[in-house]
């Protein structure tokens, strides 16, 4: 006679990193934005505009985006702040992005414009992305909103 079988939740085995029975890396941060080209400018620009809207309605101290931008980029977007380019209706009012539109201008670079619904009010964001220094790091180098 065998022993009735019960009904246990599903537990997947803690891995580490080191050691992975699956045989996969661990993820690279930045991996979202890599791809066969070296990056995936319609990701990059994705990611970058919604951490974007977050800082400029006040979601995101700005601070966070600062290893994300170049000098006067990081001017422009604080002035931007200061001005509440992207205020808030009301509390409740959560901004909507509508589809990013990008183009790449030249391997290092990415240009992108986003549609932001904030309650009745619409607005457009706009910002260019380069990439920068012996890592290849990709920064925002200047920004705007109306």
């Amino acid at each position: 006679m065998t022993a009735p079988l019960t009904a246990r939740p599903h537990r997947r085995p803690r891995t580490t990193a080191a050691h992975d029975p699956a045989g996969r890396r661990p993820r690279h941060p930045r991996a979202a934005c890599t791809g066969p080209g070296g990056h995936d400018p319609r990701a990059l620009a994705s990611r970058f505009a919604h951490q974007l809207v977050e800082v400029l309605t006040g979601a995101r101290p700005s601070g966070q985006l600062m290893r994300h931008t170049s000098l006067d980029g990081y001017g422009q977007l604080a002035s931007l702040v200061r001005a509440g380019a992207l205020r808030r209706g009301g509390a409740a009012d959560r901004p909507r992005l509508g589809p990013v539109h990008d183009r790449s201008p030249s391997p290092d670079a990415v240009e992108a414009c986003v549609r932001v619904d904030l309650g009745r009010r619409h607005h457009m964001v706009a910002f260019r992305l380069e990439q920068r220094g012996q890592a290849g790091q990709w920064q925002c180098t200047a920004v705007e909103a109306r």
